[in-house]
């Protein structure tokens, strides 16, 4: 039996496949309503707003043919089980960030972000003119999925932590909320991993159930009031250079639309990625000059610390090699990225950098 099959078998899979079922002359009247799950808290900066956007965009280019009923995280299903209710049909979609789903297959966490990866602009690049949607295509397919790209929250900070972070060792012990492939880096440099959902890392951070956390950015992080708990802040981390948030319908639900729906589908999705991203990029200044107003002391690791996560990344990548997706996946991931990388760096990367001085 596989994957799907079984999951139909179930009892989250039972009712969706007979809601499949009758559904289907529904569709034939026109007018649908697609159900949403997400992995955020209603209200989430930033995540949240994401699907809200994706959503409000598929109903608009659809001219109300398609409306879309966005579940937050615990409304339907649990926050980083929006995954298994879609596959198994008894959500019609999902929002969320595919490293969440590494357990289903490692090969996720490229559409979210990697330890020492890519960019926004660089997955961008990637995703929408080298073979990025094509291979997130393939990976969803084997389970049922049809995936895009649909949000982004640009460089993530390295976290809030209790104490300052002197050296690699003072992650020994530490426990500390990350997911993805970095959360595999910090527990290969000893720290005790929490993989939390959003709307949770406020309560454990406060009660001492984690000693440290990351989230997404300033903007976002001044939201969730990470700054009444700690003040020790780093503004950057090996983990996420660029998130990507995704929405990925059931396959069958996909394949159902009309050819004009799913180019909407895929549409509002890429327009969703690109205003998340400036949303980001908007307000991080402006918050982080307010957390510094405010005592928080903002900090960089030291050199020490990046060598000792870059060791540990490859250790990691190197677990997965084995899987013949993952490897496709990756091989193609860094030569996109050493394609992109080397202008951007002499382009862009020197402007600035003679911007800055001028100006002071």
């Amino acid at each position: 039996m596989d994957r799907r099959s079984f999951l139909k078998t179930t009892a989250l899979g039972g009712s969706a496949a007979a809601a499949t079922t009758l559904a289907a002359p529904a569709y034939a009247q026109g007018k649908r309503t697609l159900t949403m799950v997400t992995s955020w808290g209603r209200g989430l900066a930033g995540v949240f707003d994401a699907a809200q956007k994706t959503a409000d965009n598929i109903t608009a280019i659809t001219d109300g043919q398609l409306t879309i009923d966005v579940k937050a995280a615990g409304e339907l299903v649990g926050a980083f089980e929006v995954f298994d209710a879609v596959t198994a049909g008894q959500a019609d979609m999902y929002h969320a960030a595919d490293y969440y789903f590494v357990n289903q297959h490692p090969g996720f966490a490229f559409f979210t972000g990697v330890p020492f990866g890519m960019t926004a602009t660089e997955l961008n690049n990637w995703y929408y003119h080298g073979n990025g949607m094509a291979l997130h295509d393939e990976l969803g397919e084997i389970f049922g999925l049809k995936s895009f790209l649909a949000g982004n929250t640009g460089t993530q900070a390295g976290g809030w932590f209790r104490k300052e972070i002197t050296g690699p060792e003072d992650f020994n012990g530490l426990k500390f909320r990350m997911p993805g492939l970095g959360g595999k880096v910090l527990g290969n440099m000893g720290a005790s991993v929490q993989n939390l959902p959003g709307s949770e890392v406020y309560q454990a951070l406060a009660s001492g159930a984690i000693d440290g956390t990351e989230w997404i950015g300033p903007w976002a992080d001044e939201k969730a009031g990470f700054q009444e708990i700690t003040k020790f802040y780093y503004t950057a981390g090996m983990h996420e250079p660029a998130a990507g948030l995704s929405a990925a319908m059931n396959r069958e639900v996909f394949d159902s639309l009309t050819p004009s729906q799913q180019a909407a589908v895929e549409i509002a999705s890429g327009h969703a990625n690109v205003w998340n991203l400036s949303q980001y990029l908007m307000n991080n200044g402006a918050a982080l000059e307010r957390l510094k107003a405010g005592g928080v002391k903002v900090l960089e690791f030291p050199d020490s610390v990046w060598d000792a996560m870059y060791e540990a990344s490859g250790a990691v990548y190197a677990e997965f090699m084995g899987d013949d997706i993952f490897k496709k996946i990756y091989d193609d991931y860094q030569a996109s990225m050493t394609a992109s990388s080397g202008w951007l760096t002499q382009s862009i990367g020197a402007y600035r950098a003679q911007r800055d001085r001028v100006l002071g």
